[in-house]
């Protein structure tokens, strides 16, 4: 994710700011702009100005904001209510239950990242040529996390940390977080628009197996017998062995987690790309827009110094890796499959 500044007084702000801590401006994204912008009261019906910006227009946030959980703004005259991301919300926790307030906040911070990469690739979130219905999500207590035509499920206790982290060990998994699930998941959707619907199942199948193979004695058997002794050298993750569908959604999320790792290490300067490692803090490389920009073979030459980095540094602080995963050259080919059934369907 790139940096922000406020518009009114340059101060770094973040993705989650709701105002500078430096000049006390009320700030808000706009997800035309990318970007956040510093407001002034425009009217007395919630109407507010852009600081900084050409545009004449004015903006609203989003009524999710009285919550406490979106800081996005919508423009005025569109007749919207919900900003482009809570507007995917089907379902939302119920408030009145003690901590799904909380749950909900931490459930559209994660949501809202994904949201904003899928705006940089240009991606859809729906195709009239689909038959599932459009990209949604429900937050809901006590259900199963997954996917099903278009709508994506994530159980509120996966906010819990310590329920997390137990899940975690008791699937023995090396990472897990409300942010892969949310990737993971969009995976199956993109799926259907970027595979299935885009004809290009032939060469998805050559890449990742057969997805006819049934799915639910399929995961029973990973879930009985466990994944192939062989499957560091063939999938990203132990669960991406359990079917082609998994696979693709493992390794979905693996190249969105590449690309926005190495926009926000490029955009904060932390970038220890392979000419200049040895250099530490140098940083003399061009910028570039690793959503649009940047081939995969290139992707893949930044990734892997950075990712060395950043377990050092992990270690460092007496924690494990920070990234506990391996690419091999089978994982490398699926992941730039996914880079270019992406970069085909951007505009």
């Amino acid at each position: 994710m790139k940096t922000f500044v406020c518009s009114r007084c340059t101060n770094k702000v973040y993705f989650e700011s709701t105002a500078c801590v430096s000049c006390q401006r009320r700030l808000g994204f706009t997800p035309e702009a990318l970007s956040i912008v510093a407001l002034e009261p425009a009217s007395s019906t919630g109407l507010f100005r852009r600081i900084g910006s050409a545009t004449s227009r004015r903006v609203r946030f989003c009524s999710n904001a009285v919550h406490g959980v979106c800081n996005w703004l919508t423009e005025e005259g569109d007749g919207k209510k919900l900003c482009s991301a809570c507007d995917l919300n089907r379902t939302i926790p119920n408030l009145a239950e003690p901590g799904n307030l909380i749950a909900w906040r931490d459930l559209e911070q994660a949501k809202k990242r994904l949201v904003y990469s899928l705006l940089r690739f240009g991606l859809p979130f729906s195709r009239s040529n689909v038959p599932q219905g459009p990209l949604a999500f429900d937050f809901v207590r006590d259900a199963l996390t997954g996917h099903l035509d278009g709508v994506i499920t994530i159980d509120v206790t996966e906010t819990d940390a310590v329920e997390r982290e137990r899940q975690r060990q008791y699937f023995g998994e090396p990472y897990r977080s409300l942010l892969g699930h949310l990737r993971h998941e969009s995976g199956h959707f993109y799926w259907m628009l970027l595979v299935e619907a885009a004809g290009k199942l032939a060469e998805f199948r050559a890449q990742f197996g057969d997805e006819r193979l049934n799915y639910p004695t399929a995961l029973a058997s990973h879930r009985t017998v466990g994944p192939p002794p062989d499957w560091q050298g063939r999938y990203v993750s132990a669960y991406a062995s359990s079917h082609p569908w998994e696979d693709w959604a493992e390794t979905w999320a693996h190249y969105l987690h590449m690309v926005d790792a190495l926009d926000t290490a490029e955009a904060t300067g932390m970038e220890p790309r392979a000419a200049g490692f040895s250099l530490g803090a140098i940083w003399p490389f061009k910028a570039s827009d690793v959503y649009r920009e940047v081939s995969f073979d290139a992707l893949m030459e930044r990734w892997v110094p950075l990712t060395t980095a950043m377990n050092t540094l992990s270690r460092s602080m007496g924690h494990d890796d920070f990234y506990p995963f391996v690419i091999s050259t089978a994982t490398a080919a699926k992941l730039a499959f996914v880079h270019r059934v992406v970069r085909a369907k951007a505009p």
